[in-house]
């Protein structure tokens, strides 16, 4: 099974409270890294769950708002000390990037390796990144500021071939068995793909949700996902909060998973005003009982 799976660095929303920092994901594809968000302390955690830095080539960046990148500029420039030289991909709001070439032109710091910068829009849901594992396309959220999820889309997988049943056929039609396609020999025998071969994992989908109030605009695209992460900062005793600061209830939260058919739901970005979570995860367990709290250190299978 191709690993498809991310680890929660950072879980606080607006300030790191003891043991929980601001937002910082790892999504692992394949053993590919892709980094979502980067709060403050995110290269420390990735230390502290031995996760190398190293290994990330791809930023997405959710909105500017501190807690969601201030540890960014720390990350690179300590990829820079330990001589990284391949490019790293960074998808974020425009502005970032003025930030970036100031704090580097301020402390004369010259990268040695190249940052590829994508800027993202928060007008409409669009494909940003493509490779052969994934597809990425972004989620427009309602928030204070121009904010974006994303969604991580695996890409199909071909067929499985049956090692026992191929090691007397051409290695020449394996390819084509794998890719669903029957094989007509010159006796006129046919070689079915089915008889040959199993069907490739249904491909996955995680969606990320991070600073948003409850807003039916962004459901079409997180639809149906397989994992879905989103915000759940206040309990919903403190609704006029979460509507006065644009973010979302716990209960909200599961009504939103609920709604859109999404198999399992992951919540986060808990005010620092709860000490324990306890109450967070049953308020949104009584409205969709297949949620998780995304707690620093753990690792879901997606």
């Amino acid at each position: 099974m191709m690993k498809f799976e991310v680890t929660i660095l950072g879980s606080s929303s607006a300030t790191p409270v003891f043991n929980r920092n601001p937002s910082a994901q790892l999504l692992n594809c394949n053993e590919k890294y892709y980094l979502i968000d980067c709060g403050e302390g995110t290269q420390q955690q990735l230390t502290k769950y031995n996760l190398k830095a190293a290994r990330i080539d791809h930023i997405f960046i959710s909105h500017l708002h501190g807690d969601h990148y201030f540890g960014l500029i720390g990350l690179l420039s300590s990829l820079h000390l330990n001589g990284r030289i391949k490019p790293m991909q960074i998808f974020a709001p425009t502005p970032l990037l003025e930030i970036l070439e100031i704090q580097f032109k301020y402390s004369d710091t010259n990268l040695r390796y190249p940052i590829e910068f994508f800027p993202i829009e928060a007008d409409e849901s669009k494909q940003i990144f493509e490779n052969q594992d994934l597809i990425v396309k972004t989620v427009v959220l309602n928030h204070r500021i121009p904010t974006t999820g994303f969604v991580f889309q695996q890409k199909p997988r071909q067929r499985k071939l049956i090692k026992e049943k191929t090691e007397d056929i051409p290695m020449a039609y394996y390819a084509a068995l794998k890719k669903g396609k029957d094989i007509e020999q010159s006796n006129g025998e046919i070689l079915r793909s089915e008889d040959f071969t199993t069907p490739a994992e249904p491909p996955r989908s995680y969606a990320y949700c991070s600073d948003t109030m409850y807003d039916e605009r962004y459901f079409e695209t997180i639809k149906e996902s397989d994992t879905l992460y989103h915000e759940a900062t206040f309990m919903h005793e403190l609704l006029d909060r979460a509507n006065e600061t644009h973010h979302t209830t716990a209960k909200q939260a599961g009504e939103i998973a609920k709604i859109n058919g999404v198999k399992k739901l992951l919540i986060g970005h808990f005010s620092s005003r709860y000490k324990t979570l306890q109450m967070l995860l049953e308020e949104t367990q009584s409205v969709f009982e297949n949620t998780e709290l995304a707690v620093e250190g753990r690792t879901f299978q997606l």
